[in-house]
């Protein structure tokens, strides 16, 4: 039975993913399997922790994907693991509001029944540490604060006197003290970390990374910390179906934002996925649909620009009324113009007529509940599914005559209508997650055979 640790931020900004990739590292190296998970919507982590255990990494969401679903998904990719490690986002108690749990580290720690390791900043401080920690420990009391780790320490003096405070005043064990080192740091950019498809994460950096987390953390006694991860769920797992239909995925530095279990829900309604990079590929797969995740087109834009071949190829698959969605990045690159950061407009693929300008730069941030008011290749109309927007890109405004077939509404914002359609070609700034209404891939599935048949007739 694998055991399962959670590691949880004071704050945002504490450490919280390098502590997490260091303990991914060096627990490896110990000869365990370890599964990885991520709380919340993020995908830059998720690709980091994959790079590390081998294994791919979900995200366990509260607010999408609900108590049940988030333990099924636990219980499933961990059945043959040692070990859970699961990173939080934010500070431990941070969701979708300023009064209830919902979408935060905490929540799913307290449905695993699993203790948490809370990462403090502790540059600035030294005894006052220990009432950080002691609000932690008192703020949910069904939370279980199980170990603190020190980040940013300033020798050995400072290290001793946090350990001291927090031993002498709190119920969590302090398990060690990492010195500020900014060669063990990742790469920043607008969005988050530069992603772990362009190399950030070097076999060297993962080697200091291990070493670091070795020699300043006691491993065997977070591993006496960690609890047993026990019968969290009973549902069944997804089990890949007979592929009936291809769908390609985009996947490159430009688009390589996807939650791994939308992918695992399309194999197991039936989809064998080709993956391929409108960046250097020269021609689409033979295919029965298409999906274009997110990520980072502006980056790339002048490749994916060059190859006219590509974005000649998308727009007759488009024609042609075969299936395509597209997401946040996708929809920049089915855009007409791209205009970068710099302020130069890229010509894109040019199904949905608008411009998507990276300035000036206005982040969209939050999560979303769509509800779908026509029929469309991912759902009929009343289909309810969640997901989450982040992008700091922006629109001009879309003509009236292209179909709006998702009615927004944001956590603590007003509803508007998106979602657009264009033949069979759904784009949006959304990120959906698939198993927040696991039907959707099935639907997508579906419409991509039914192109197929079609064609065939």
């Amino acid at each position: 039975m694998p055991r399962v640790l959670v590691v949880a931020g004071a704050s945002s900004g504490v450490g919280k993913t390098t502590v997490t990739l260091g303990l991914l590292e060096a627990f490896r190296r110990r000869g365990l399997t370890v599964q990885a998970f991520k709380v919340g919507p993020d995908f830059i982590d998720p690709g980091f922790h994959t790079l590390v255990t081998e294994r791919p990494s979900y995200n366990l969401d509260g607010w999408m994907c609900g108590r049940a679903q988030t333990r099924n998904t636990v219980a499933r990719q961990s059945a043959d693991a040692d070990l859970v490690v699961i990173e939080g986002m934010m500070g431990c108690f941070d969701g979708v509001d300023g009064t209830s749990e919902d979408g935060s580290t905490a929540q799913i720690a307290k449905w695993l029944d699993a203790p948490i390791v809370l990462v403090i900043d502790a540059s600035t401080q030294s005894r006052s540490a220990a009432a950080v920690v002691l609000g932690f420990e008192r703020f949910d009391p069904e939370l279980r604060v199980g170990a603190v780790i020190a980040n940013r320490v300033g020798g050995d003096v400072h290290a001793r006197w946090l350990r001291d405070a927090i031993a002498s005043s709190c119920r969590a064990v302090p398990v060690g003290a990492i010195g500020h080192d900014a060669s063990v740091t990742l790469p920043e950019r607008h969005l988050g970390l530069v992603t772990a498809a362009e190399g950030p994460l070097t076999p060297e950096l993962r080697r200091r990374l291990g070493e670091t987390i070795e020699r300043s953390l006691d491993l065997d006694r977070l591993l006496e910390i960690a609890a047993p991860l026990g019968d969290v769920s009973r549902g069944a797992g997804i089990v890949a179906a007979a592929p009936r239909v291809r769908i390609g995925v985009a996947r490159d530095a430009a688009f390589q934002f996807y939650y791994t279990e939308n992918l695992d829900l399309l194999r197991a309604a039936g989809a064998d996925l080709v993956f391929w990079s409108p960046r250097v590929d020269r021609a689409l797969p033979d295919v029965d649909g298409l999906y274009f995740g997110g990520g980072y087109p502006e980056l790339h834009a002048p490749a994916l620009t060059a190859n006219v071949a590509v974005r000649a190829s998308v727009r007759a698959f488009a024609g042609a009324g075969k299936p395509i969605y597209a997401e946040c990045g996708g929809l920049m690159y089915l855009a007409e113009t791209l205009e970068d950061l710099d302020g130069v407009a890229h010509p894109m693929v040019g199904l949905l007529p608008t411009t998507v300008r990276m300035r000036p730069r206005r982040l969209t941030l939050g999560y979303t509940e769509v509800e779908f008011t026509a029929d469309a290749p991912l759902g009929g109309a009343g289909t309810i599914v969640r997901g989450h927007e982040f992008h700091y890109s922006s629109m001009d405004p879309v003509p009236a005559w292209v179909a709006r077939v998702y009615q927004i509404t944001r956590v603590q914002g007003e509803g508007r209508p998106e979602g657009y359609l264009i033949n069979q070609t759904l784009m949006s700034y959304v990120h959906l997650h698939f198993a927040s209404s696991p039907l959707i891939a099935r639907r997508f599935v579906d419409a991509c055979a039914g192109a197929a048949r079609a064609r065939t007739l």
